[in-house]
């Protein structure tokens, strides 16, 4: 973390929230990392691509949804979790717009080990393709602890384009968890990058409606 300078990080969070704060939204503001890239070709130098799981849940209103053998369904259902068993993924018929409609519907979803392998022959391409492909689900694991690493973990993926927005947090959030959040995005981002540090061209944190302050 030697590059980013503690009091600038700690002023720009300063100013995020305190913007938020004076212009309230209707909405939970989410704070985002924005990353602008350098020295990297994205036609020829290998493309990265990395989740980390953040200390505290970035984004509260983010969905899950179970595809779940009957034990997990039943767990589901104790929890108020939304769910779909084998039957209701059938009637999908592979409709290409049912399935983009489900993938639409929840920010990730998690599938049994029974149903994992089978996603792509009852639904095809369709989750996959919108980047939302399930993660397993064991009978070994409490459903909601699983469901809340999911909630906490953050994507890096680089595009074809230079710059990426990450959620890190929002504006609800306080100072310290959100310096924590915003510190590992970033030390896991430079472990991706190729040249390290030397690959970053600047950095910057805003909320969705807020002004971007830069940290690097």
């Amino acid at each position: 973390m030697s590059k980013i300078n503690r009091d600038l990080l700690h002023e720009a969070i300063e100013e995020v929230l305190k913007g938020a704060q004076q212009k309230k939204r209707k909405f939970l503001e989410t704070v985002e990392l924005q990353v602008n890239l350098k020295n990297y070709d994205p036609q020829k130098d290998k493309r990265f691509s990395g989740t980390v799981k953040l200390k505290h849940v970035p984004r509260p209103k983010f969905s899950v949804c179970v595809l779940g053998d009957q034990q997990h369904i039943d767990e589901a259902k104790t929890h108020n979790i939304p769910s779909m068993d084998q039957e209701s993924l059938k009637k999908l018929n592979k409709n290409k717009k049912l399935v983009k409609k489900l993938a639409k519907k929840y920010d990730a979803f998690l599938a049994s080990d029974s149903l994992i392998k089978q996603i792509p022959r009852l639904l095809g391409p369709g989750l996959n393709k919108a980047g939302k492909f399930p993660s397993l689900l064991t009978h070994s694991e409490p459903m909601t602890g699983k469901i809340q690493d999911v909630k906490a973990t953050i994507k890096f993926q680089m595009k074809k384009v230079l710059c990426l927005a990450v959620a890190v947090g929002h504006v609800r959030m306080n100072e310290a968890d959100l310096t924590a959040n915003v510190t590992l995005a970033i030390n896991f981002l430079i472990s991706l990058l190729k040249k390290n540090w030397q690959n970053v061209r600047s950095l910057y944190i805003k909320s969705t409606m807020g002004k971007p302050q830069r940290i690097y």
